[in-house]
């Protein structure tokens, strides 16, 4: 809330730029905290699934259901739309996971700064794919920040941070979701100390910042050659998208859950993406250090199922192997 000239509480009136699901709580706590949206910003609606229909944004869709203004520019940088957003007045502007760089017209616009919430404890993770790098390089721990924007790519000035503990067994959808929870509050109580003129406003390190590329398909073969940790960090970080897989046979397998197993230790003469074993808990593989058991697999065309299921279905024996191929 912000107070008007003539002394009266008003709500702050914000436009609010955002577009996958990570960006939808945001948008709900602005509404229940009584901000008054004057807008929202999503990108077009882009063909989606297999028919390739056009399909709403998960933030216009909520957009909707709340009854909020929607705009959805092909370019933000156009004058038309920026003028458009000057019209609205807006006295702040956020930005969650939007997908096209702001620039500098916009955030120059709102008086009280253009607020960015992204999902990693700036500088590190700087990016487009800062849960799953997170959850790839094994760290125990994440979080959320909130920067004043600037042109660059996630370099601005932070304001808040909240820390989010990762588990061992986290998977890159159930870590999302707790971040984008943990977003949508640090945004309230950033937008509250910025109207009471209480925010603090640090410059990022530059020597501590590390940067999480867009993920590609390569990114999810499983390199057997590497520790089993490793490989089951990296099976966590690719789920639910894109999957980390394998080959076996010629057939491409997704393989979607994974247990390192302690004790005891892989025969001398085995060889990394070799079949150990084979019994209703899975599929026992040797790696370049340890062993890793597969759980939940999925053959290309196929359903998801258990390692011991696919085993059973294509006769899977010990000696045998798994291949590595990038897609």
């Amino acid at each position: 809330m912000i107070k008007s000239r003539g002394g009266a509480v008003q709500p702050l009136r914000v436009i609010y730029l955002g577009t996958p699901d990570f960006a939808v709580p945001g948008l709900e706590r602005l509404v229940q905290g009584g901000y008054d949206v004057a807008g929202v910003v999503t990108q077009p609606d882009r063909p989606r699934g297999r028919g390739q229909k056009p399909g709403v944004s998960p933030v216009k869709a909520c957009a909707l259901k709340l009854g909020l203004p929607v705009h959805q520019p092909e370019r933000v940088a156009d004058p038309a739309f920026i003028e458009a957003v000057r019209a609205l007045a807006p006295e702040a502007m956020v930005v969650v996971a939007f997908g096209q760089k702001i620039p500098a017209p916009l955030l120059t616009l709102a008086p009280l700064g253009c607020i960015n919430v992204h999902a990693s404890l700036l500088p590190e993770y700087r990016g487009a794919a800062p849960i799953h790098r997170a959850i790839i390089d094994g760290r125990r721990e994440t979080g959320v920040t909130t920067i004043y924007l600037d042109e660059g790519w996630d370099t601005g000035d932070i304001i808040l941070q909240r820390r989010v503990p990762i588990t061992y067994e986290d998977t890159v959808g159930a870590l999302h979701d707790r971040l984008a929870e943990a977003g949508a509050g640090l945004l309230l109580e950033t937008l509250a100390a910025i109207t009471r003129g209480e925010a603090p406003r640090t410059p990022q390190d530059e020597s501590r910042a590390s940067y999480a590329l867009k993920l590609t398909n390569a990114d999810g073969a499983i390199p057997w050659s590497r520790d089993a940790g490793a490989i089951h960090d990296l099976v966590r970080g690719m789920n639910p998208w894109p999957g980390a897989y394998t080959w076996y046979e010629g057939v491409l397998l997704k393989v979607w859950k994974t247990q390192p197993v302690s004790g005891g230790s892989e025969p001398a003469w085995s060889q990394p993406g070799e079949v150990l074993a084979v019994d209703r808990d899975g599929i026992l593989v040797a790696t370049g250090r340890g062993r890793l058991r597969l759980l939940e697999v999925q053959p290309e065309g196929g359903r998801r199922m258990s390692g011991a299921d696919f085993s059973r279905g294509r006769r899977l024996e010990a000696g045998t192997y798994f291949t590595v191929k990038t897609l």
